[in-house]
């Protein structure tokens, strides 16, 4: 029938005259058209079979049937009855063992099969649409082969992981048979002479070679695991991590498919929705992924590029090589793939334009002329003409393109989290050959080393992410611009200029950007050193009225930080308004351009739409382009810190000797696992030896040192005078030797220095190697001695506890033991040696509280007295203890002395070296060490020195108090206390810990309530935090909200109604044109776009000031909400009582300072805007497809269903896997920074091994929680993604089918379709932007927990007027029936207390740790809870006083010295209300005069943070200033002289009578022969006064505690 057209929807329109109803009428089929396999017309070659059966099309293709039909016969059974059975199965964790041979190559060519059967299918069903009758045998064997395939990679995919391989033989016969049908086919082909210009030809073609390369495949797998037609088959094992049930990362191990679309995350996602994420449900890293493999692999590239380059092994540009050398081929491989996912992006606006152009056509095919074999055949041109392929075709191009971009970003996230895995390995080691000057001469400090883990690492693991960016955007940009240029012509470039002119401008933003950022850090850095010691000495500000100081001080530095801040929002603001505005600019310029400067340009929709969608496309990679020079430029600067850390100085080389065997034997071993395991037995044998080799020494004379330095010069910086000089001493075996000296004349320089931690000028230290090391039980043999060795002995483990105790954040056992075997009787031993069993008692789970970070939650004297148990509990040879009881009171040291260092380790006959200011133990020295300015003063036994040194002697007695033969009392009274410590009910309490213990129990009832109801918090779970949306949203005030509701909507209105009015333009031009042609007329005046352009132009002009006013909006809002939220959390922290912060730990309220207010600073409003913006533009991209083709919604809704089903699942993982990413970092930066501090005590101990081990295992849990996360996101964004491209089926279908029935011009179907696109690529964003708006909210919820916290109260019932300008002038104190606790629902610690102080008296308490004499001190601050009686002061009950008039009146020296960071003038009087002359004097009360003068700047030299600068007597000596300075009438002193000599103790007990005869002084006294000379003695136990007398009348009493006290303090 000529002049009629078909299509395959049997649509029939005509096109030879102006259509009318009667003859264009769709003809239906049924009758003329019955289904047949050959095809039913009348004189069909169908039937003819006169030139032999094999050139009869349709019987060729019959035959083509036969293997398929074979296959699904075969595997059916197979596959659902057989599978029962399966006896042979491999016994493995995962079924995801992969074995055969060629397996990914076999996925690849079953997809591509699948593809091309597609196609056949399609091009059999377009060529049939022309021809009359129905030939099914076009397409139906095509359909049978699509299902034979599936059906084969289904089958194939069982055996493998099952393990059947003789049921392979069913596929060799399935591709044997399919493979020679196909060749039939393609031979007649031929013969027939169909060429390649005919599309069936070709697709035939293919199909023989897809075929034959899958028998190729199938016969290999025969070949190599000899199955069939071999005798043995070949044996294989699942790789190792296969083998393990703990490895439940399955990404590297499973087929293609699921590789590809993260199927195998599945599982792993449900169960997360019933049972929250924890570190066991993501179990270990696969072998290749773990830190030491990386880190071998990283090792050797350094190895390499050191070979390469000798002259400078450490530059930044070799560590660029070694990387690219350890992590380069991944890398490649992701770029491949974003190159490859980037070119088929320009798929969607070439269908678009394919699509709108012949819709615009009617979608008219062209009449085939070609009949060969009695049917039709097309070519390429014409099979590509027809608008439901290119939807098809579209479909398969998305799901590709999104497949393989995710599999970019995987590997390219991947290879970043192995990266810098590798690398914080490589830090830590280095760290642990750190000289030690480095780190306390401040050329590195802990902070630098943290972060050059935490944040530079992470900027190598983003660069490597963003990398493939690098390669991949210039090839998009440029296919893009040359796409636009073939569309449009010469305005494309002009729209390209203004994208790339614009460009710069956008780098320039973002270099701004950066550096606010980075300005903000630095400030907010500030705020937190600020706020930190805030907290920390928070006891001190609340007892000196300190409060509004400190308060003001971190508000001045919030308000500079807010200031940075806010230029951050504006850029950031303006970065966000490029983003959005850059398209539209472009869009207007072109298209304005195209139809006025062009006349008779091609001005129809499908070019205009498919330009629009490129402009989408082209703007990404601009877009990304700023963030990936950033981050290029960032990872440069962290490669250069990188390279200086690593080539700073190391420790002397004798350290290097004994630390590297074990790092090297690490390396020598190949296999990671074994190395991993290997480790743990290797503990067992030392125990073995340590038991067999204790004590085979022999002493020889001459050979009975441990030690020995023979003039020894030692210094802390390589350029730095001598600390040490003219150092000769030798420490004898088995014995007992002391070093004594004044406060800072090196004596704990001079253990470090034998440790081989100061920098030797010259000298020699010499470690007696005779000695076994009772730890490794390492005999050093002489023959394993270097020449350097021979020098410098080497030495084994040395038990260290440094003056600074140094604890690990782990329980309070686990400190003890410190990584060695448990030994019960031991421990005990130790515990009972060290006094920590009441404390233990205490502690809320016993000796298994955890501590916290640098010890927070336990007092000094406890930090102290584990350290020292530490030491006692190893088995070394040699003991170092520096200074161990600075921190004890008298019963404490007396104990540990006799019980510890005497019993345990002198009878043991251990070396030991103690340091300390307590003279009293001097008889107890086989070898003393007097020190003097950093030499020796004198060295021999006490003897010795009191026959040549007699004024030393003397000067000590007189210090020591006591007499040699007093020691046998000492020992009778120490029996006593023994005998009473034993009894139970003499628990003595400590304040801190009964809080603690308290709080703990708090925490315990809700933890309980928390299990019962499981099923609510899950519930919880899977909500959003609505609430602390609304309180951030509501934060913002009345005029911003509307504002930033309204300014959106109005924003994506504006945008659809530009892409709307295009669509109009575009069809008018259409139109127009198409009635030009039917009046075909030479005169009729052009089309006028001038109308068009004006409209278009002024919606775009909104459209950019609208995307100007959202950006300002979200980013100010979020900075008016984190400036409200800071200034509320100050006010209420600052204000909060002192039980708040003894029950909340420091951490985590400095955590609500530093991270939350850091996410509500500059995370939140970004995450705002992207959510609500991605949204919008999801919801207005469906509106719009709804409105072109109705019929879209009713697809919609099982698309809805789904999506719903995906966000909320995804979500609750995100969040656990989110919180498991910080939450594993914490213990991975902890040990960082643990380590920095106890690099000493490590060293000594000979634990490196240990702790790389310890951080191996932080890394990888960290590493898998980051990749488990990123598989999430995977998940998520496939799953998305393949939403978007059904949406984008669907709604090319649906408007193609209503486009053809005359109903809708093409400019809408234009309209549709790249909203369609958009909405693929803007869906996943929405549910990533939610998950994350999800977290971040978190930090709001926080933060408002903390808010409802109540204040101290501050008010008091007398108004200033009515409290004397000068009070308390007299200082007399009346207490009357007080009892006192530390909150309402606590036990008291102070019961029915009264005494009465006459002014100027000078009293001491008393009392037994815990008996309640600091509370007795906090109750006149009214620090605790007074819930009966009262004290008044000078005529005043203090309980009607403001609480900061009280406490401004009153002065009080605590235990613990606080300084802050500062001047020395601020740490003595921040108020700034004295002269210099009165600091002066008071530093002379305090004997610091010469110490200050003799700093650079006097009053103004610097104290760094927590005074590190000073020694721990120093500090304390300038709190003694600090009160001094004060001039109060009454005067409190709390156990102020625990950690000074006594020398200067005894001069401090002599200024104090004399200074402050006229004031009232009150001491709590720690060393009772400090109160010996007080008016009054207060001797208290358990919160009661046991005593109230002068001293003398206490003394003469036989019985009385006092008299005991005294007698243990001689």
């Amino acid at each position: 029938m000529p002049g009629r057209e078909a299509n395959p929807g049997a649509v029939y329109v005509c096109v030879d005259a102006p259509p009318s109803p009667a003859r264009c009428a769709q003809r239906p089929s049924s009758s003329t058209m019955s289904l047949a396999f050959c095809g039913n017309e009348n004189n069909s070659a169908a039937y003819n079979v006169e030139k032999g059966v094999l050139n009869n099309g349709c019987f060729v293709d019959a035959l083509n049937v036969v293997p398929h039909v074979f296959l699904l016969f075969i595997t059916f059974p197979i596959l659902f009855i057989g599978w029962g059975s399966q006896s042979s199965k491999v016994h493995i964790h995962h079924s995801t063992w992969l074995h055969f041979p060629g397996h990914n190559l076999r996925w690849i060519l079953t997809f591509i099969l699948l593809f091309v059967l597609v196609c056949e299918i399609a091009e059999g069903i377009v060529s049939d649409g022309v021809s009359e009758s129905r030939h099914l045998h076009l397409y139906m064997p095509a359909g049978m082969a699509f299902l034979a395939a599936i059906t084969s990679v289904v089958y194939y995919h069982n055996i493998e992981t099952s393990n059947f391989p003789k049921l392979l033989i069913a596929l060799l016969f399935y591709w044997t048979l399919a493979f020679i049908t196909k060749t039939i086919k393609f031979v007649k082909f031929c013969d027939n002479g169909v060429g390649f210009s005919q599309l069936r030809f070709c697709l035939t073609g293919l199909l023989v070679i897809l075929y034959g390369m899958l028998l190729a495949v199938e016969i290999n797998v025969i070949r190599v695991r000899r199955y069939v037609f071999f005798k043995t088959p070949k044996e294989v094992k699942p790789p190792e991590d296969l083998q393990d049930l703990g490895v439940r990362f399955l990404q590297p191990f499973v087929n293609l498919l699921s590789k590809g679309t993260y199927w195998w995350m599945n599982t792993f996602i449900k169960t997360a929705h019933k049972k929250p994420i924890d570190l066991k449900a993501i179990g270990k890293l696969p072998i290749a992924m773990r830190a030491l493999t990386n880190y071998i692999r990283l090792n050797e590239a350094f190895e390499a590029q050191k070979n390469k380059r000798s002259p400078y092994p450490q530059g930044s540009k070799s560590i660029w090589c070694a990387l690219c050398w350890a992590f380069g081929r991944p890398l490649v491989l992701s770029s491949t793939f974003r190159i490859l996912a980037d070119l088929l992006g320009f798929a969607g606006p070439l269908c678009i334009s394919g699509i709108v152009h012949h819709v615009g056509k009617g979608n008219n095919t062209i009449r085939p002329q070609i009949k060969i074999l009695g049917v039709f055949f097309i070519s390429s041109q014409e099979f590509l003409a027809n608008a439901y392929v290119l939807a098809v075709l579209l479909f398969f191009a998305l799901l590709l393109q999104r497949t393989i971009l995710q599999a970019s970003y995987y590997v390219a996230i991947e290879t970043g989290i192995n990266l810098r895995g590798a690398i914080q390995t490589k830090i830590y080691n280095k760290i642990m050959q750190l000289s030690t000057s480095n780190m306390s001469m401040g050329e590195m400090t802990a902070g630098q080393i943290c972060n050059l883990v935490a944040i530079d690492t992470n900027q190598l693991m983003w660069f490597f992410f963003l990398c493939p960016n690098l390669w991949a955007m210039p090839v998009q940009i440029i296919v893009g611009v040359l796409l636009l240029y073939y569309l449009l012509g010469i305005s494309a470039l002009i729209g390209a200029v203004v994208i790339i002119v614009l460009a710069p401008v956008q780098y320039f933003v973002a270099t701004k950007l950066s550096q606010a950022q980075r300005s903000t850090l630095e400030y907010s850095n500030e705020r937190l050193k600020k706020t930190n010691e805030m907290l920390r000495g928070i006891k001190l500000l609340k007892l000196y009225a300190w409060e509004h100081i400190f308060h003001s001080s971190v508000e001045e530095t919030r308000q500079k930080e807010m200031t940075s801040l806010k230029a951050f929002a504006l850029y950031t603001s303006i970065s966000i308004f490029m983003n959005a505005a850059i398209p539209i600019a472009a869009v207007l310029t072109t298209f304005v351009v195209h139809a006025h400067l062009t006349g008779n340009a091609d001005f129809s929709p499908s070019v205009a739409f498919a330009s629009l969608s490129l402009f989408h496309i082209l703007v990404t990679p601009l877009f990304l382009l700023s963030s990936v020079v950033r981050s290029t430029v960032k990872a440069l600067v962290s490669v250069q810190k990188l390279s200086e850390f690593l080539s700073s100085e190391e420790i002397g080389e004798e350290h290097d000797k004994c630390s590297e065997p074990r790092s090297a034997d690490n390396h020598s071993k190949y296999q990671p696992l074994k190395v991993v395991n290997r480790k743990r037995p290797a503990r067992e044998d030392w125990n073995n030896y340590s038991s067999h080799m204790r004590r085979p020494v022999n002493i020889t004379e001459g050979d009975d040192f441990c030690v020995k330095i023979t003039n020894g010069f030692f210094t802390w910086t390589p350029e730095g005078s001598a600390t040490l000089s003219n150092i000769d001493i030798r420490i004898p075996q088995g014995q007992l030797t002391m070093i004594v000296g004044q406060v800072g004349c090196g004596k704990s320089s001079l253990l470090l220095a034998t440790l081989g931690e100061m920098q030797k000028t010259s000298g020699n230290v010499f470690w007696n190697s005779s000695i076994p090391d009772s730890e490794t039980g390492e005999d050093v043999s002489p023959e394993k001695e270097t020449a350097v060795d021979m020098e410098v002995r080497k030495r084994g483990s040395v038990a260290y506890a440094s003056q600074k105790p140094w604890l690990l954040n782990a329980t309070v056992e686990e400190n003890i033991i410190f990584e060695s075997p448990f030994n019960k009787q031991r421990y005990k031993a130790v515990i009972d040696a060290c006094s920590l069993q009441p404390d233990i008692d205490i502690l809320p789970h016993g000796d298994q509280t955890q501590i916290g970070e640098r010890g927070i939650n336990l007092s000094g004297g406890q930090r102290q007295r584990i350290s020292v148990a530490r030491a006692l509990y190893q088995q070394t040879n040699v003991v170092f203890l520096d200074d161990p009881f600075s921190a004890l009171d008298i019963h404490l040291s007396d104990h540990l002395m006799q019980e510890g260092i005497l019993k345990m380790l002198r009878e043991d006959k251990r070396t030991i070296i103690l340091v300390t200011h307590k003279l009293q133990y001097l008889p107890h020295a086989d070898w003393i060490i007097a020190m003097k300015d950093g030499t020796i003063q004198r060295e021999g036994t006490l003897k010795d020195i009191q026959k040549s040194e007699s004024e030393l002697f003397e000067h000590w007695k007189t210090l020591m108090n006591r007499q040699d033969q007093e020691l046998e009392k000492e020992t009778i009274i120490e029996r006593k206390t023994v005998l009473e410590r034993k009894n139970p009910r003499r628990t003595r309490y400590s304040r801190e810990t009964l809080l603690k213990d308290d709080e703990e129990d708090e925490e315990e009832i809700t933890e309980s309530d928390d299990d019962d109801n499981l099923s609510s918090v899950l519930h919880q779970r899977a909500k959003m935090p609505w609430r602390a949306c609304g309180k951030y949203l509501s934060s913002a005030g009345i005029l911003l909200l509307p504002l930033l509701v309204l300014s959106q909507l109005l924003k994506h209105t504006v945008m659809v109604a530009i892409d709307y009015w295009l669509a109009k333009w575009t069809s008018d031009v259409i139109s127009a044109k198409s009635d030009l042609e039917q009046k075909n007329c030479s005169v009729c005046q052009e089309f006028n776009h001038s109308r068009y352009s004006r409209v278009f132009s002024i919606l775009c002009c909104l459209g950019i000031i609208l995307c100007l006013v959202t950006s300002i909006a979200v980013e100010w809002t979020g900075l008016k909400v984190a400036k409200k939220l800071h200034y509320c959390l100050l006010n209420k922290i600052i204000l909060a009582p002192m039980r708040f912060f003894e029950t909340t730990p420091l951490g985590s309220i400095l955590n609500r300072f530093s991270a939350d207010c850091n996410t509500i600073d500059q995370h939140i409003p970004a995450t705002l805007e992207c959510l609500s913006r991605s949204t919008l533009l999801c919801v207005s991209a469906l509106a719009v497809i709804s409105y072109v083709t109705p019929m879209f919604l009713i697809a919609l809704l099982p698309l809805a269903i789904i999506c719903y089903f995906i966000q909320k699942y995804f979500r609750v993982a995100s969040r656990d896997l989110q919180q498991l990413d910080d939450s594993t970092q914490l213990p991975l930066l902890c040990h960082f920074s643990e380590t920095v501090e106890g690099l000493t005590t490590i060293r000594a101990f000979r634990y490196e091994g240990r702790f790389r081990q310890k951080l191996l295992e932080y890394t990888d849990s960290n590493n898998i929680a980051s990749l488990f996360l990123t598989a999430a996101n995977r998940w998520l964004e496939v799953r998305m993604e393949y939403i978007g491209a059904c949406v984008v089926l669907i709604a090319a279908v649906t408007s193609i089918t209503k486009s053809l029935y005359n109903q809708l011009s093409s400019g809408l179907v234009g309209l549709g379709l790249t909203y369609a696109l958009m909405v693929s690529n803007y869906l996943n964003w929405m549910v990533r932007n939610l998950a994350d708006m999800e977290i971040q909210l978190g930090a709001v919820k926080r933060i408002n927990g903390l808010l409802k916290t109540e204040a101290e109260n501050y008010e008091g019932l007398l108004s200033p007027s009515q409290i004397p300008q000068n009070w308390p002038d007299r200082g007399e104190i009346q207490i009357q029936n007080l009892s006192v606790r530390y909150d309402s629902n606590l036990k008291p610690v102070l019961k029915h207390v009264s005494a009465h102080i006459s002014p100027g008296q000078k009293i001491g308490i008393c009392g037994r740790t815990g008996s309640g004499k600091s509370s007795f001190s906090l109750a006149f601050f009214r620090m605790v809870d007074t819930f009966e009686g009262r004290i008044i002061i000078d005529g005043i009950d203090i309980a009607k006083l403001p609480l900061q008039t009280l406490r401004s009146r009153l002065s009080i020296i605590l235990q613990d010295p606080i300084l802050f960071s500062g001047t020395i003038r601020f740490n003595l009087d921040p108020e700034k209300k004295c002269t210099d002359s009165m600091l002066w004097e008071a530093l002379e009360i305090a004997q610091l005069k010469h110490v200050v003068k003799a700093l650079p700047g006097g009053l103004d030299a610097i104290v760094t943070e927590g005074g590190e600068n000073f020694s721990q007597g120093q500090r304390q000596l300038f709190c003694l200033a600090r009160a001094f300075v004060r001039k109060t009438s009454i005067f409190i002193m709390d156990e102020a002289t625990a950690s000074i000599d006594m020398a200067t103790e005894n001069i401090l007990q002599k200024v104090v009578m004399t200074a402050f005869a006229d004031r009232t002084v009150v001491t709590i006294a720690h060393r009772v022969h400090t109160i010996l000379n007080a008016d009054l003695v207060i001797v208290m136990k358990r919160g009661v006064i046991l005593e109230y007398d002068k001293p003398e009348v206490l003394l003469e009493q036989e019985d009385s505690v006092f008299a005991s006290f005294v007698q243990a303090d001689k």
